[in-house]
């Protein structure tokens, strides 16, 4: 027989073809029988490396020391025993927080920078208490605790002057709006629109009723009639309304007065030739501040009342209208600066009356607490204006006879780490 190659060889082709196809659909099945059954474990396949989850760990976290903060309050210090008005003055490089230049609000006689002082080194120093960390003053946190609340300082010129003071600090997050004065300007009010806050300035320099004779510039023409028995209504009228206040008064009772009491004159300080019972300021002071006090500790207020004492002043061989001076350019240590006698009885007298007032006023309920700066700014004689109460005193004449103010702070200034403490009071509660 005759084998047909070319036919044989395309029937070859054919059947090898068709054993492939075999193959395939053969393994085809198998892949479908092993993908409806999972993947045998004959089979091996490259691992896929799993997602790690850390479990929660259970066990309390070790301690981490964190580098101290200067201003920050340590851990281990009891707020109870800490005391904020015994401390040093130390170095603070960073400088105030505020300048002449970004707050408008600082009056003439405290603008020391704009009135020429040719120094600026008490201007870079801080407060800093002993026993625990004063955290420095948060503008903005202040203003969101004082929301939709009132504030008022009352007082004298001292009080006018820390009001400068604390609306400086707090413009560096919205500057007030002046809402309100006097006929003579000493009494103002100023609002914080984005909180709703107000601060008042309140002048009441005796705390009782009192008729005053005497300029701008403190000299009088006659003396001051002072009734010991009512309160001035400057400030009582007021103090209802009022969630936070800071009360004050000090050096006007040195002045010649004439005192009253049921609507009678009962003796006077300095009055030579008036017929009258020279008692002395001192029984004009305590009459007055028991009076003020006792007010205060019966009065249910519901706020936070601050009673400040008085402040020192540093006039070297003179006073005020005699030729004082105050030339120190840098803080004193503690021990260096004596208080005056003045101050010293002043200051005595309004830590008894304090005292016999706030037994009283916890028992009532009124929150009523002390702010002794006396010897915090007994060690910075180098922080009052001097002569630069007055604009460039010695642009004309360079050994031109000034009056020089040394009772008074400079703004910035010293005065503004009261705002620190009282931050702090305030947020302690």
């Amino acid at each position: 027989m005759r084998v047909n190659w070319k036919s044989w060889s395309l029937n070859k082709d054919h059947l090898v073809k068709l054993a492939i196809g075999i193959l395939l659909v053969g393994f085809a099945c198998k892949l479908l029988v092993f993908r409806s059954k999972g993947f045998g474990a004959d089979l091996e396949f490259p691992e896929v490396e799993k997602e790690y989850v850390q479990k929660p760990d259970l066990k309390p976290p070790v301690p981490v020391q964190i580098p101290e903060n200067d201003d920050q309050m340590p851990l281990d210090v009891v707020i109870e025993k800490c005391d904020l008005f015994t401390g040093d003055w130390v170095p603070n490089p960073s400088g105030p927080t505020y300048t002449n230049e970004s707050c408008p609000l600082i009056e003439g006689h405290q603008n020391c920078m704009r009135n020429g002082r040719p120094d600026s080194g008490y201007l870079h120093w801080k407060w800093k208490p002993r026993d625990c960390q004063l955290p420095r003053f948060n503008a903005e946190r202040l203003l969101e605790l004082m929301r939709n609340k009132a504030w008022a300082l009352i007082g004298d010129s001292i009080s006018r002057n820390h009001v400068q003071s604390l609306l400086c600090m707090l413009a560096t997050v919205e500057r007030p709006v002046e809402v309100y004065h006097d006929e003579q300007y000493k009494s103002k009010r100023w609002h914080f629109a984005s909180y709703n806050f107000t601060v008042s300035n309140i002048w009441s320099p005796f705390l009782v009723k009192a008729a005053v004779f005497e300029d701008n510039d403190g000299v009088s023409t006659a003396e001051v009639q002072l009734h010991l028995d009512k309160l001035d209504k400057t400030w009582t009228d007021l103090y209802p309304s009022v969630d936070y206040m800071i009360i004050s008064t000090g050096k006007w009772f040195l002045k010649a007065a004439i005192y009253h009491e049921n609507d009678t004159e009962v003796g006077c300080h300095i009055c030579p030739g008036k017929n009258l019972t020279e008692l002395g300021f001192v029984y004009a002071y305590n009459k007055t501040l028991h009076f003020v006090m006792d007010f205060i500790a019966n009065s249910k207020h519901k706020g936070l009342i601050f009673f400040r004492t008085s402040t020192p002043d540093h006039f070297e061989n003179g006073e005020w209208h005699n030729g004082g001076s105050c030339p120190k350019t840098t803080p004193a240590k503690e021990g260096e600066v004596e208080i005056k006698d003045l101050s010293r009885i002043l200051r005595n007298v309004e830590l008894e009356e304090f005292e016999k007032a706030a037994a009283k006023a916890a028992n009532n309920g009124v929150n009523l607490k002390l702010l002794d700066f006396t010897n915090l700014l007994l060690m910075r004689p180098d922080g009052h204006p001097g002569p630069y109460r007055q604009f460039q005193p010695f642009a004309e004449n360079q050994t031109a006879v000034v009056q020089n103010d040394c009772l008074h702070w400079c703004l910035p200034g010293p005065m503004d780490f009261w705002n620190d403490v009282i931050m702090e009071m305030v947020v302690r509660g």
